[in-house]
């Protein structure tokens, strides 16, 4: 007599698609292909930072090693004018600095800025966003107030103000040493407004939907229901407002360095470049502001072009 044994089935859990294919079959994926704009820009931007970061790598020079730069030099045309030298492709500044060495590193200060004030100016206004859209009250008229008063003021001259401020507040020999932060925290504080308005429209509604609701009966800290159930629900807007505002806070700092309370002479970035240019523009040495000119447009450009991409793909009247 034989024994019947019984096999339970074991249920086999589909494997879960890998990160890559999950972005290739993405909606997100799909427009950015088929988007020339998207492409373009992405490989223009990509391009700009890649040749920035390598900087070290690929310039004919260090711009900031006095050292290396030679006053006999000074001025000297682009390579395909009539006195123009190897390897100064683009030709020197008025210290016989190499044009392209000094566009690379300033490109790479001016893309650190960027990318540090707009970070910087994202946890401001989420914080604020979130808690003014999640208490109300009080607490939501003073931050939405404040943030009134900043929106009043022109952003170059809140950025002005506090650049001001904080560079009169450090000790004289920290004034250059530190101005790259200062135009960090100056920028962020001129920008922080429109994620805190963002956020907290997004947390009211959230706020008031069922899940939120279950999870403050059942006494769930509001610092976790406001991380982890309502700021995801927010970075859609928050991505297409981050990527815009990059190329406004590049900008921004370059019109600060412009007017000279950016970055120094010693560390400069294309602000700074176009500032020094600019006062020979006249004098027959064009090329000495044109190029970081036309490497700020194009930086600025790219960013904008990829974010009106952005802006519209995540869009969902548009799909």
């Amino acid at each position: 007599m034989t024994a019947e044994v019984s096999e339970t089935p074991q249920k086999i859990r589909p494997a879960r698609p890998s990160l890559f294919r999950r972005i290739s079959a993405s909606d997100l994926w799909w427009s950015f292909t088929h988007s020339k704009t998207a492409m373009v820009s992405t490989l223009l931007l990509a391009l700009l930072i890649l040749t920035a970061a390598l900087a070290p790598l690929i310039a004919p020079q260090n711009p900031y090693d006095g050292a290396q730069l030679d006053m006999w030099k000074a001025e000297l045309p682009p390579l395909w004018q009539a006195d123009g030298e190897w390897p100064f492709l683009l030709g020197t500044d008025t210290q016989g600095r190499d044009m392209l060495s000094a566009i690379l590193y300033g490109t790479r200060i001016s893309i650190v800025i960027g990318i540090a004030s707009v970070a910087l100016s994202l946890v401001i206004g989420m914080s604020a966003g979130l808690v003014s859209g999640y208490f109300g009250g009080f607490i939501d008229n003073l931050l939405m107030r404040i943030g009134d008063v900043t929106l009043s003021i022109p952003t170059i001259l809140v950025a002005i103000l506090v650049s001001t401020v904080v560079r009169q507040m450090l000790p004289p020999d920290l004034r250059e040493v530190g101005a790259s932060a200062v135009l960090v925290l100056a920028i962020a504080l001129s920008a922080w407004v429109q994620y805190a308005r963002i956020v907290r429209a997004q947390t009211i509604v959230e706020a008031g939907k069922d899940y939120v609701q279950a999870a403050r009966l059942i006494h769930v800290p509001a610092r976790r229901i406001m991380g982890k159930h309502i700021l995801p629900n927010t970075l859609t807007p928050i991505l297409v407002a981050a990527t815009l505002n990059f190329g406004m806070a590049i900008l921004t700092e370059a019109t600060l360095s412009f007017l000279g309370i950016g970055m120094p002479p010693s560390q400069p970035s294309l602000g700074t470049l176009i500032r020094i240019g600019n006062q020979f523009l006249f004098s027959g040495s064009w090329w000495i502001v044109l190029f970081p000119v036309i490497q700020l447009c194009l930086l600025v450009v790219a960013v904008n072009m990829l974010g009106d991409w952005l802006r519209d793909a995540l869009n969902p009247k548009l799909r």
